[in-house]
């Protein structure tokens, strides 16, 4: 009956401008996104003697509502190497930097379960003892398939990750921690729950997809990105291939393909060493605002920001994503 209450209110203010009521007038949420993060090499080194590899985005983060990122490696102890041609394992000592810049983590990738269950499991415990927020992994299939709910000014958030780059040995089951896969019906069905289960304002799922250095979205990421908006997602961000991606609009809501990676050493041509931080500024009716921090990434995998290069930006009203530099 509240929420009901509050939509009728927002759209009488909607319709008479000045009676609309302080909580319809509030500021934007704002909410970072990071790409790819990978902690078991110079960057946890760089932890363990003290240092900080987010440090030079910082400011950016601590200025945001909700910080994000993707946690591409394991936190873990436990657990052994599968067999990859990389595997990822960080030690739990880097949950504090971590917790200190991000407020959650999206587990659905392809490296978040190289050491296997138990270490994965072990993650998850450690995730919870540290204060960090995760979506798009759990203990249970349901649990992976459940949304992190974020509130923030009077918007409920719901955040849900899917994975769909292989192994899919790396999903959780009915009884078995593990990720998200994206099947095409359960993405729909878990958008569409985020709404009416969980009476989220806004939706946004975090995808894993797309081909390696590849610069443009192919068919797959294209389709399903459309049915997700079409199921009720306000916004669709995505990593893995490494690179940064196109971005496009679809009924009106931001689809950004790929961010690229932001930590990580791993990498192999000078594109890999690009990546964007994502920032969305969220009201009632969705994305109101977007634009992007380009990260240049040392051959250590620490990036800095690059305030010189411009990268994409947006606002509600424009037909068409447009280049800004250093926003504020």
């Amino acid at each position: 009956m509240k929420r009901a209450l509050k939509h009728l209110l927002l759209a009488l203010a909607t319709a008479c401008g000045s009676l609309a009521p302080a909580w319809a007038q509030q500021t934007p949420v704002s909410l970072v996104f990071a790409g790819d993060i990978v902690l078991d090499d110079t960057a946890g080194a760089l932890i363990a003697r003290g240092g900080d590899p987010f440090a030079g985005f910082g400011d950016l983060f601590s200025k945001a509502d909700i910080r994000l990122g993707n946690l591409e490696c394991v936190v873990a102890t436990t657990g052994s190497a599968g067999e990859k041609n990389y595997t990822f394992r960080a030690h739990p000592r880097t949950l504090p930097v971590l917790k200190r810049h991000f407020d959650a983590l999206a587990l659905a990738n392809n490296h978040s379960g190289d050491y296997g269950r138990e270490a994965f499991a072990e993650m998850l415990g450690l995730l919870h003892s540290a204060g960090l927020d995760y979506f798009g992994g759990g203990h249970t299939l349901q649990e992976a398939h459940t949304p992190l709910l974020i509130e923030r000014k009077g918007l409920r958030i719901a955040l849900l990750g899917y994975n769909e780059f292989m192994p899919r040995s790396f999903e959780a089951d009915a009884d078995a921690p593990g990720s998200a896969w994206s099947e095409d019906e359960q993405v729909v069905a878990d958008i569409r729950a985020a709404r009416s289960l969980h009476h989220a304002d806004l939706v946004i799922p975090i995808m894993h997809w797309g081909w390696e250095n590849e610069p443009v979205a192919n068919a797959r990421q294209h389709q399903l990105a459309r049915l997700m908006v079409d199921a009720g997602a306000d916004a669709v961000i995505g990593g893995h291939p490494h690179v940064t991606q196109d971005i496009e609009h679809y009924r009106g809501k931001p689809i950004v393909y790929s961010v690229g990676n932001f930590v990580m050493k791993e990498t192999d041509n000078d594109k890999q060493r690009v990546g964007w931080v994502l920032r969305l500024q969220l009201d009632a009716s969705g994305v109101r605002a977007f634009d992007t921090r380009v990260a240049r990434i040392d051959m250590d995998g620490i990036p800095t920001p690059d305030t010189a290069t411009a990268s994409p930006c947006w606002q509600r009203g424009e037909a068409s994503v447009g280049q800004c530099r250093n926003p504020d």
